[in-house]
């Protein structure tokens, strides 16, 4: 098992660095044109030169890039060049809003999508189709239209949840839950459909097997071989979709935070980007990439777990 995690750290680090030199480089590809648009369209050319140099635009990206990634070696992102503001401390007061949304997310998609794949699978027939139906016209539809009508239906014509805010769960637990409840179902309908169907596909696969008839002829109840050993076996396909689902959610709560006007990280990414806040998007680069690491590190030792045969693969 040691072998196992120290292969995928390995693999996530190379991972970290290659994303780092690629968002690098790309970002500092028009640095003229970030040192206007902080200064302002109407600056002369011996403001923006100057901004420039203040910036340390005008000195070799290599040099630049060997002082950033030492730099964030020691936990140090730079300082972002539009604010001022310390990069770690301001995802550290973004981040977990944005983590709260895809969490939740993901736990809701993953009880609701187990369910519906394992009744489908368990339950051939018009219980199937209707949930391969619903399945596919959750996934079809865009995360923005559902968080939009969301809103209409449930914060402004039903008055069940509030519009837009943000409340601290340290402020009022109850707030929070609120505020994030929309923002959650409208990031997981999209995510339910595809790990319901990865997991009704791997049970109906498992269901086949000569162990399945074999516990089946023992006399064990229907619902004790579906939940208890079918589901298990079948759960490391449905893991891996739900890994990449997180990371999927996690890119769409840039979009959900827009419309529920939430202090996330992506209205800052969004506001940084344009105006080419070098140090900030990077940052989000950064954290973001190792968020990944984690949740393929996590999923590849469930599996491995679930899976011995993962382990020696």
């Amino acid at each position: 098992m040691i072998t196992f995690i120290l292969r995928r750290l390995a693999t996530g680090v190379a991972m970290l660095v290659t994303i780092s030199i690629t968002a690098f480089v790309l970002l500092n590809l028009g640095a003229t044109d970030t040192a206007r648009r902080l200064v302002g369209q109407t600056a002369s050319a011996e403001i923006v030169a100057r901004k420039a140099a203040e910036l340390g635009l005008d000195r070799p990206l290599g040099e630049r890039f060997f002082e950033w990634i030492t730099a964030a070696l020691t936990g140090d992102l730079g300082r972002s060049w539009q604010s001022g503001q310390s990069v770690v401390d301001a995802i550290a007061t973004r981040l977990p809003v944005t983590l709260s949304l895809t969490i939740g997310a993901v736990i809701v998609s993953a009880a609701l999508a187990i369910a519906l794949g394992a009744l489908a699978a368990g339950r051939r027939g018009w219980t199937d189709r209707v949930v391969q139906v619903l399945s596919v016209i959750g996934g079809a539809i865009p995360g923005f239209l559902i968080a939009l009508i969301l809103v209409l239906v449930f914060a402004i014509s039903l008055r069940w949840f509030p519009a837009t805010g943000y409340v601290r769960p340290e402020d009022s637990l109850g707030g929070w839950l609120a505020t994030i409840a929309l923002p959650v179902i409208a990031l997981s309908i999209g995510a339910i459909g595809s790990v319901a169907q990865q997991v009704r596909g791997s049970m109906i696969d498992a269901l086949r097997h000569d162990y399945v008839r074999t516990l089946r002829a023992r006399g064990l109840p229907h619902h004790r071989v579906v939940y208890r050993h079918v589901l298990r076996n079948a759960a490391g396909p449905a893991l891996s979709t739900l890994g990449l689902q997180f990371i999927v959610m996690f890119g769409g709560a840039v979009i959900v935070e827009q419309v529920f006007s939430l202090p996330g990280i992506g209205q800052s990414a969004v506001a940084a980007t344009v105006v080419g806040d070098v140090p900030f998007v990077m940052g989000i680069v950064i954290v973001t990439a190792i968020l990944v690491v984690i949740v393929n590190l996590a999923v590849d030792l469930l599996q491995g777990w679930l899976n011995p045969k993962v382990r020696l693969s």
